[in-house]
């Protein structure tokens, strides 16, 4: 059997999951091949069996005419032709589909190659892309356009940016390209995703849930010197904040909100800021700037009391699985499926993303200490990546059965 993966990129989230699926269908006798655009980030990584999509060259005029047309995705004719000539030689068995935007490959020329072959298709959602006009979500911007069609949108100028509003021709382009594909299963690490994607154009094709996982040989309880390291002493109460990329979207305004709320009993920490962010904190937040360093995230999670997560638009976020894992329950605002991940006795959801609420729970956490690191480690259990990506790898040898 022969498994090829798409992707924007071999690193991060996406990348990660794309590349441990393919390590687990590698073990199971499946010859594996990893596509992603040719960048700059994506060449640092030497990965078996990958195959670049185009070139830089091509890739940035792809970007750069998509955002000036507003025509994403619509692009980079040449790359794409000879990609799926490389396809051709392959002879997939079946299409590992994750992040399509990021103008690297042209979308109707890939799914007309989809239909013409009769190839089965697994297609992960990372995000609500695949159904609206161009945004990744709609949540703050209050939008059920995508529901019948989307126009007049108020994100356009937002990634991927477009100097033009094409929503309108988008989403029925997007519609056409990616309905009546004849054999295609919808993948959402949520429930939440799963039950926009059958509100959606998507709504034809079955919806499996397969939540992300992590590694927990990495994620785990750890020792460290922390609290010394950065003056924190051991009767203060740590609220940490994780993220890569602050802003209003994350909840960086939330934090900022709390720290002039919250009383000397408290040290709030931010981890994956950069000089940018850190102009906007007040001096009583302790930044840490990003670190690619796993076992040092580790032992922060570790290190904190309570872990924060006050993001308005999510999907499956990462960040509150590694935190249980390393003992520490989770606080999150009712946003996507970042409530899946927690149980009451590892985390509490504020349901109405309030940010008086979320202090008032911080706080009586503080006094009571109900939830449980105990706890915490045994619903992390159901966490193990390698769980979710076996998932994967039988419901793709289910789907072969089509052939």
């Amino acid at each position: 059997m022969k498994l090829i993966e798409i992707n924007s990129c071999n690193f991060g989230s996406t990348g990660n999951i794309m590349l441990g699926i393919s390590e687990i269908a590698r073990k199971r006798g499946i010859d594996t091949y990893i596509c992603v655009p040719k960048s700059r980030d994506n060449s640092k990584k030497s990965v078996d069996g990958q195959i670049f999509v185009g070139n830089r060259i091509l890739r940035n005029l792809h970007i750069l005419l998509g955002e000036i047309t507003g025509y994403q995705g619509c692009f980079s004719v040449f790359s794409t032709w000879n990609f799926l000539r490389k396809v051709s030689k392959i002879q997939p068995d079946i299409i590992h589909l994750h992040n399509l935007h990021g103008n690297y490959i042209n979308l109707p020329m890939l799914f007309h190659y989809v239909k013409k072959h009769n190839i089965p298709v697994v297609w992960t959602l990372h995000d609500c892309w695949s159904f609206t006009g161009q945004c990744p979500y709609f949540t703050m911007a209050e939008c059920e356009r995508w529901k019948t069609g989307c126009h007049n949108c108020t994100q356009y100028k937002k990634y991927p940016a477009s100097k033009v509003d094409r929503t309108k021709q988008l989403w029925r382009l997007k519609k056409k390209w990616f309905t009546g594909v004849p054999k295609m299963t919808i993948v959402t690490p949520s429930g939440w995703l799963g039950s926009l994607a059958r509100e959606s154009y998507l709504l034809e094709y079955p919806v499996e849930v397969i939540h992300n996982g992590i590694d927990l040989n990495v994620f785990k309880p750890v020792k460290s010197e922390f609290r010394k390291k950065h003056g924190i002493s051991v009767e203060k109460f740590i609220l940490l904040g994780v993220a890569f990329g602050w802003e209003k979207r994350k909840g960086l305004d939330v934090f900022i909100e709390l720290a002039k709320r919250l009383d000397h009993r408290f040290q709030i920490v931010l981890v994956g800021t950069d000089d940018t962010v850190d102009k906007q904190l007040p001096a009583n937040i302790v930044s840490v700037h990003r670190t690619q360093n796993q076992k040092e995230l580790a032992e922060i999670y570790t290190a904190a009391d309570l872990f924060i997560n006050p993001t308005r638009e999510e999907n499956y976020p990462t960040v509150n699985m590694e935190s249980i894992a390393c003992g520490t329950p989770v606080v999150t605002f009712n946003t996507g499926g970042s409530p899946e991940i927690i149980s009451p006795e590892t985390g509490i959801v504020i349901y109405d993303n309030s940010v008086v609420k979320l202090q008032e729970k911080i706080e009586v956490e503080y006094k009571c200490r109900k939830l449980s690191a105990e706890k915490c480690l045994e619903h992390a259990q159901g966490f193990d990546q390698r769980i979710w990506f076996d998932k994967y790898v039988r419901l793709m040898l289910g789907n072969n059965e089509w052939n």
